[in-house]
C-alpha cells in the first residue's frame, strides 16, 4: 500500500502533506528529525491519511494538493475537526 498522508506540527500548528509506502517508519523519520523539510517543525501528528494500491496514485493526490489551493481547501474542509 501507499500512502498520503496529512501531519500537523504541534510546535507551529502548520500541517504538512507528503507520501510513503510505510506510514509509521515516515512518521518516526519526521519526529526525529530526519526529515529536512520539516526538521525544524517537530513534533507532528498524523492527522489524516489516504491508502492507495499504486505508489503513483498516492504521488498524484500529494502534487494535487500540494500544488492546487483549491484541492487543498477542499479537503480542509472535510477533515476540519481533524485539524483542530
Amino acid at each position: 500500500m501507499y500512502y498520503l498522508y496529512v501531519l500537523k506540527s504541534k510546535k507551529d500548528d502548520n500541517i504538512y502533506i507528503g507520501s510513503t509506502n510505510d506510514l509509521r517508519r515516515r512518521l518516526l523519520e519526521h519526529n526525529s528529525g530526519k526529515s529536512l523539510a520539516t526538521k525544524g517543525r517537530c513534533p507532528f501528528e498524523l492527522r489524516y491519511y489516504e491508502a492507495y494500491n499504486n505508489e503513483n496514485d498516492a504521488r498524484k493526490r500529494e502534487h494535487s494538493l500540494k500544488k492546487d489551493g483549491r484541492a487543498l481547501s477542499q479537503l480542509k474542509l472535510r477533515i476540519e475537526k481533524s485539524l483542530q
